[in-house]
């Protein structure tokens, strides 16, 4: 599991980049670059990572699910995750 602090500024910058979405829009289509980069860094969706919502891993993330590779075969094999069934042949 990730460290709550890693986790705690993921949800930072997820917050602050809803929150400046529109706002970022509207100065790139302006064109006014100076007046974006007064904008806290952190609002930047660049600045994302996709991170396992259970856990908080960074790697192994499988975007369809929103979940890390280890906590999806976890899950899977248990059942939880409907239409997903181990692969036998």
């Amino acid at each position: 599991m990730a460290r709550k602090s890693i986790i705690a500024r993921q949800t930072k910058r997820v917050k602050l980049s809803k929150k400046f979405a529109e706002k970022r829009a509207a100065l790139k289509e302006a064109g006014d670059y100076a007046a974006l980069d007064k904008l806290p860094k952190n609002s930047s969706p660049v600045r994302l990572r996709n991170r396992c919502a259970i856990t908080g891993r960074g790697k192994g993330f499988i975007g369809a699910f929103g979940i890390s590779r280890i906590k999806f075969r976890d899950l899977a094999l248990i059942g939880k995750i409907p239409g997903v069934t181990k692969a036998s042949w």
